[in-house]
């Protein structure tokens, strides 16, 4: 690997941490005006000005705001590709940082810091150009969070946007685990995430007169109590399984109506295809024999939108080596998968691919991903940006060996 040269290792990590600065300012910008799902005009914006002079091939997405780059190396050889997603999420921001979120969104999974890491990954590898042997492909993606803006863009070309297919892909992912620690696995590194709906039907009626109605209301609850005995008892303990019912919706507001219908809605993470391939039969069929016993209608809706990510053997092993040899024992392989879900996951069905966590939480009891307290220490910025270019160098190295 080039990387195990420590010359060329201390050199880019040397040239990514004298950008920290910038790069933080860019990522504080982003956060400051966060914006959802696949148009992100402020946020492309910011990404195209922060790219400018650097002797890019940039294309604009056309129905999402999405900025593809291509940086040609010194020599030619093969491509790889380097991603990062740039959507926030609806939460309303709890923390009083100073460049805290004032619109009512919030980047709660820290994807400003993906952009920022990759801004500066373009950066380094930009001006160590002579030691690329092929080219690198920056992939800014609007619509991770449940729009699978990384489905659009493969749609878009991004893959082939190069010339070549990328013989690796890399994202790597900030989470509230210590900071400066990169976690990863050669497998499934993530969960596959499915929507799911119950419509129940019931008969409303008058609140003193439950007698007469058939209330959906009790009924919802009873199938929300069935659905934890039923993950917890029907799978393997070693088979990871979460149904979780995030929204529950009945009713008018009145405190004497009994409603006629409940809805509710969430989220099935599996690992496994097979397992998921059982819910899909099973779980139906759990929730309609509930509701029927009770004299109900259940209509059961489950909505496969992303695949698990799962990590290329080979490319995982060799993205650990890299960066063991830059970062040394703050690399780890880690056990087992997160039951979080990724649309990164459509990279990795298309070319070999590597998806990596980055501790950045700045205390040891910091808020997760998702939180309205979610706050991350942007000053592992210089390590992602490395950590991204030393994946790209070694990457193209390893190919032409």
């Amino acid at each position: 690997m080039l990387s195990s040269n420590a010359g060329i290792a201390t050199r880019i990590i040397d040239t990514a941490h004298a950008l920290v600065p910038e790069l933080v300012e860019l990522r504080r910008s982003i956060h400051a005006e966060p914006e959802l799902g696949l148009d992100l005009p402020a946020t492309q914006r910011r990404v195209l000005e922060a790219l400018s002079g650097l002797d890019l091939e940039i294309t604009e997405g056309r129905s999402l705001s999405s900025v593809t780059a291509v940086l040609r190396g010194g020599r030619p050889g093969p491509t790889v590709l380097l991603r990062a997603d740039m959507d926030a999420l609806p939460i309303t921001e709890a923390v009083e940082v100073p460049y805290r979120s004032s619109n009512g969104a919030m980047h709660a999974c820290g994807h400003d810091l993906h952009v920022a890491g990759l801004v500066g990954a373009a950066r380094v590898l930009a001006e160590h150009r002579a030691d690329l042997a092929g080219n690198v492909i920056l992939m800014f993606q609007p619509g991770e969070e449940g729009h699978g803006g990384a489905k659009l863009m493969i749609e878009e070309g991004v893959l082939d946007v190069a010339g070549g297919r990328p013989v690796a892909a890399y994202a790597i992912h900030v989470g509230n685990a210590p900071r400066g620690i990169f976690l990863t696995r050669p497998g499934t590194v993530t969960a596959s995430s499915t929507h799911l709906r119950i419509d129940l039907e019931g008969r409303g009626g008058h609140g003193s007169r439950p007698h007469e109605a058939l209330d959906p209301v009790p009924i919802a609850a009873e199938i929300v109590l069935a659905l934890q005995g039923y993950t917890a008892r029907r799978f393997d303990s070693f088979d990871p399984v979460v149904v979780s019912v995030t929204n529950l919706t009945a009713g008018t507001g009145a405190d004497n109506v009994i409603p006629e219908s409940v809805q509710l809605t969430g989220t099935v993470r599996t690992v496994d295809p097979n397992t998921l391939s059982r819910i899909e039969e099973e779980l139906p069929r759990l929730v309609e024999g509930i509701a029927a016993a009770h004299g109900l209608v259940a209509r059961v809706t489950l909505d496969t939108g992303y695949p698990s990510v799962v990590n290329h053997e080979a490319t995982a092993r060799q993205a650990m080596e890299t960066l063991r040899n830059a970062f040394g024992p703050r690399v780890v392989e880690v056990p087992r998968p997160t039951m979080g879900a990724e649309d990164f996951a459509f990279v990795s069905q298309q070319v070999p691919a590597t998806m990596i966590l980055l501790g950045a939480a700045p205390t040891d009891d910091a808020a997760p991903n998702h939180s309205r307290d979610a706050v991350f220490d942007d000053s592992v910025l210089g390590d992602q940006a490395a950590a991204l270019a030393l994946l790209a160098i070694d990457a193209l190295a390893a190919e032409r060996r």
